[in-house]
């Protein structure tokens, strides 16, 4: 008997889109809208999706696959499977405690952790949450330089590992849903980074800080800017075209992340997949590149590491496992998309990371 419902929090959910209707069943309508938006009419959030579905592997048969390793490292720390937790904001409004079950699930599940400037619990409650836990931090550049600046010695003195800059907000999407909606954060929750710091400000608010807060002026410069404040790796995520991912290789960053912010951005962009290989080919390995948008199957990620990606990050994804049951719910997607990338692996022909490669690829004609 087929299910229609996955209302019973016992009931076994076996893929990362069955928690995602478990969330939407369960989450506030306000709150689902605003973690599934998309910008305009959600085109590039929606091919995010799709493009993997229009590329096909070419598994290779008889090649003793009777011991797999998904492991692989990221900026030279080993992490146990090549898929880490993106940087999303607000989890305590889907799981009370929000980000400190995130960040207590990637540590149990030994992956990487980006934790969001945007959180509902601070830099310090994150890594007091999980301090064993392998974590980098998402920074915004705000106008008010400082308030980055600070940002920045509170992650270093906590442990955090990277610095992972967003470059494709200098203003936020227009997100219909949040409009119509009238989205604000929950009269309970704040932005807690800045707790105490915007509490004199009664103006507008976007997204729980002051409207027009970022800095739009950002520029290539900015990153000469950053690495005089920090010894720690700096990772651009946002790039999209080969000619900025050389940009970033010559202003000297370590890492890129391949993101089009979950289509959230500008509507119109390419698939972040479709976008990976002309990065990797411009970056030749100088430094490491990631991805992020649309990673739902373990079939998804053998596909992003066979075009180049060294690692994927998965967004919403999280924010389902939250909803569902907490640390728990994440450990349960983080463990699915696991199990199914292993299983991938094997029955194309590959035992470990290292054999993953572009003759895995076929694009269909599609």
């Amino acid at each position: 008997m087929y299910r229609t419902s996955v209302c019973d929090p016992e009931m076994s959910l076996v893929c990362l889109s069955d928690f995602e209707m478990y969330a939407k069943e369960h989450l506030p309508k306000t709150t689902w809208d605003y973690y599934a938006a998309g910008a305009d009419e959600c085109c590039t959030r929606d091919d995010n999706l799709m493009a993997y579905k229009r590329i096909r592997l070419r598994p290779r048969m008889l090649r003793d696959v009777s011991v797999t390793d998904t492991r692989t490292t990221m900026q030279g720390t080993e992490i146990s499977f090549p898929i880490g937790i993106a940087p999303t904001a607000f989890h305590c409004m889907a799981w009370h405690d929000g980000e400190m079950s995130t960040a207590r699930a990637a540590e149990a599940m030994n992956t990487c952790y980006i934790a969001s400037t945007y959180a509902t619990c601070s830099v310090e409650e994150i890594s007091a949450a999980a301090p064993n836990g392998f974590r980098w931090f998402q920074l915004y550049v705000y106008r008010n330089r400082k308030l980055s600046e600070q940002l920045i010695h509170r992650v270093e003195a906590h442990g955090y590992k990277a610095i992972v800059l967003t470059v494709d907000v200098p203003y936020t999407g227009k997100r219909r849903n949040d409009i119509r909606n009238n989205f604000k954060l929950p009269p309970h929750l704040k932005v807690k980074n800045f707790d105490g710091i915007f509490e004199e400000l009664n103006g507008a608010e976007v997204y729980g800080v002051p409207a027009n807060s970022l800095d739009p002026s950002i520029s290539w410069k900015d990153i000469y800017w950053l690495r005089s404040l920090t010894r720690l790796p700096i990772i651009i995520k946002g790039i999209l075209t080969k000619e900025d991912a050389e940009l970033a290789v010559e202003h000297g960053v370590q890492g890129i992340i391949v993101s089009n912010h979950g289509g959230r951005q500008l509507d119109g962009g390419p698939a972040t997949i479709d976008a990976l290989s002309e990065i990797v080919e411009t970056v030749q390995g100088r430094i490491e590149v990631y991805l992020d948008g649309g990673i739902r199957t373990g079939s998804d990620v053998l596909k992003a590491l066979a075009l180049g990606a060294k690692c994927v990050f998965i967004g919403r994804p999280v924010v389902w496992g939250l909803a569902y049951k907490g640390e728990e719910g994440v450990k349960e997607i983080l463990q699915i998309l696991n199990d199914e990338f292993r299983l991938s692996m094997a029955l194309s022909g590959c035992r470990n990371i290292s054999e993953i490669n572009r003759n895995l690829i076929q694009f269909s004609k599609l």
